[in-house]
């Protein structure tokens, strides 16, 4: 069974998430450190570190849903110019002129 993809804009929202967490967490950190007792600091810290592992496990399935969404449109693109070379030639060719106009025109 394949394990499910989550959308990119899903993991991108929950990274959005959990980097805002981390950002409250160390300013609540900061503002409190002072008054912390022994206990509460590392209680505080140790919700800061975890908060801080889920943020890099966020960032690892987006960019594994990224690259592996690169690899299909790849693909796609690959077989579509074997299939139409002649038509990926004329597209390529059009996208040049297009891009050769705007460069000369500034």
């Amino acid at each position: 069974m394949m394990e499910k993809i989550p959308t990119q804009t899903g993991a991108r929202d929950q990274l959005l998430s959990d980097l805002k967490t981390v950002i409250q967490d160390a300013e609540a950190w900061l503002r409190h450190s002072g008054s912390l007792t022994g206990e509460e600091f590392k209680a505080a810290k140790a919700k800061f570190e975890r908060t801080i592992v889920k943020a890099k496990d966020d960032i690892i399935r987006l960019e594994q849903a990224v690259v592996e969404k690169t690899k299909v449109a790849a693909k796609a693109t690959d077989e579509y110019v074997q299939e139409n070379p002649w038509k990926s030639v004329g597209i390529g060719a059009a996208v040049g002129v297009v891009i050769g106009m705007l460069i000369a025109r500034k």
